[in-house]
């Protein structure tokens, strides 16, 4: 999603000074310019334009939405005015409207790169995957630099499938305007994927651990290759992933300059040009496996996560209530275990475990004593499907790119069944076809089958 700073004109004088501080991010300093020019002048679209682009920026949808609902109703005739009120109208979940808003502003201006960027973007999110790839193409022709259609582009044809071409559209996150700060330039030469016989290669983690998780897989290939992979990563991470031969992890924080080369760990498929391998890659510690399997009570153990981190951009729809689980809590013959930590780690009426999982190496040995682990899109599943562990993973209709399209199954994790939303926002049909299939499974004559596409 492109959101428009400025109209091609700004006209009024006193718009015209707001330009700058709209362009330098400081939407709260617009908002008290512009509060003292709009009692002396209501009427003025431009000002109510630049007001809904602040609110905008500062994550207040409503708000401005009313502002540009004002703003194209004075000029309609707005391409920007249009294009931002539709913008608005994504952050509130009002797709039809924010359609035909973005279309209204490409009929005006067909010619606005951010428009078709904002189409294919509200595209994706419905689940129209080619029609929202050629609107990010279009939005790239007419503005090849645009980082946030090339983004976009790149987790649209990752949701395909489409790796390839996918990996090399995801190197333009480092150059979003939302994530380049998480990418400084390093010293010395960056990785491209050349020989690394007997050199030592920085790998920098980026994004949730989920992703470290995830893209942790492709590390070995560095190893097959002679070099020496040093992952800097979340501290909760560290226990865990330094089991992984030849893999030295240090805490992202730690001071490291004894390296020859250096990555960021999500480029790793674009340069080794590889694909994911299904198959297990990470082993919880024995002994914390068996003093975990000794502390929990005997019966098919069922872990359950329902929410991810809320900072997470799309958090609120990858994410449920806790109450949400209970026609599955509710299945009899199950031994529910809480993997949810943090603040809300009770909303289900389990007893809280985050004291006891400081990190992900205990994390997953309790997993390991798991029969299943059923989780929405968090790190968790990533953990379960990582150890080879039985996990049934909730989505939201139109996932993030990683857990593809109409499958059931995941070219990620072997051990993964995937339930999704039949409709957006619709998890209570979703946690009802878990239950059915839990109890069902828990039916069966050995009922330690829980994985995947078949029993």
């Amino acid at each position: 999603m492109e959101t428009l700073l400025s109209p091609s004109a700004w006209r009024t004088p006193s718009v015209r000074a707001i330009q700058g501080l709209l362009a330098g991010g400081q939407f709260a300093a617009v908002l008290d310019r512009i509060a003292a020019a709009l009692a002396s002048d209501p009427a003025d679209a431009e000002l109510h334009f630049a007001r809904g682009t602040a609110l905008l920026g500062l994550a207040r949808p409503l708000a401005a939405r009313d502002a540009l609902t004002r703003s194209v109703a004075l000029r309609p005739g707005s391409a920007a005015a249009w294009l931002n009120l539709g913008n608005a109208c994504i952050d509130l979940d009002e797709w039809e409207e924010a359609e035909r808003h973005i279309r209204s502003a490409l009929r005006l201006d067909p010619g606005l790169a951010a428009a078709h960027a904002s189409l294919g973007h509200l595209l994706h999110a419905d689940g129209r995957l080619p029609a929202a790839i050629a609107a990010l193409d279009d939005a790239i022709r007419l503005e090849p630099a645009m980082a946030q259609a090339h983004w976009n582009l790149a987790t649209a044809l990752l949701l395909t499938g489409a790796m390839a071409r996918g990996w090399k559209e995801f190197e333009w996150r480092k150059r979003h305007p939302a994530f380049r700060a998480d990418f400084p330039i390093l010293p010395g030469p960056a990785w491209a994927g050349g020989s690394v016989a007997g050199k030592i290669v920085l790998v920098r983690a980026e994004q949730g651990l989920g992703d470290t998780i995830q893209f942790a897989r492709f590390l070995p290939a560095i190893v097959a290759r002679g070099g020496i992979p040093v992952l800097q990563c979340d501290p909760a991470a560290v226990r865990l992933l330094s089991a992984m031969p030849g893999l030295v992890v240090l805490p992202r924080s730690a001071r490291f300059e004894g390296y020859d080369t250096w990555i960021d760990l999500m480029s790793l498929p674009h340069v080794l040009h590889e694909t994911p391998d299904p198959t297990l890659y990470l082993r919880p510690d024995p002994a914390l496996v068996a003093a975990w399997d000794a502390a929990l009570p005997a019966g098919f153990r069922v872990g359950i996560a329902w929410a991810g981190n809320p900072a997470q951009p799309n958090d609120r729809r990858r994410s449920m209530a806790g109450a949400a689980l209970a026609p599955l809590l509710a299945t009899p013959g199950a031994t529910f275990v809480n993997l949810q930590i943090g603040p809300r780690a009770t909303e289900a009426g389990l007893p809280d475990p985050t004291p006891r999982l400081p990190d992900l190496a205990e994390t997953a040995a309790l997993i390991a004593t798991l029969d299943l682990v059923v989780t929405v899109d968090t790190a968790i599943a990533h953990l379960a499907g990582a150890l080879g562990r039985p996990v049934w993973v909730m989505l939201a209709h139109v996932p993030d790119w990683r857990w593809l399209l109409d499958r059931n199954d995941s070219p990620w994790y072997a051990s993964a069944r995937l339930f999704r939303q039949d409709r957006a926002g619709d998890w209570g049909g979703t946690v009802r076809r878990v239950a059915a299939a839990l109890a069902q499974n828990l039916s069966a004559p050995d009922c330690r089958s829980a994985s995947g596409k078949s029993r």
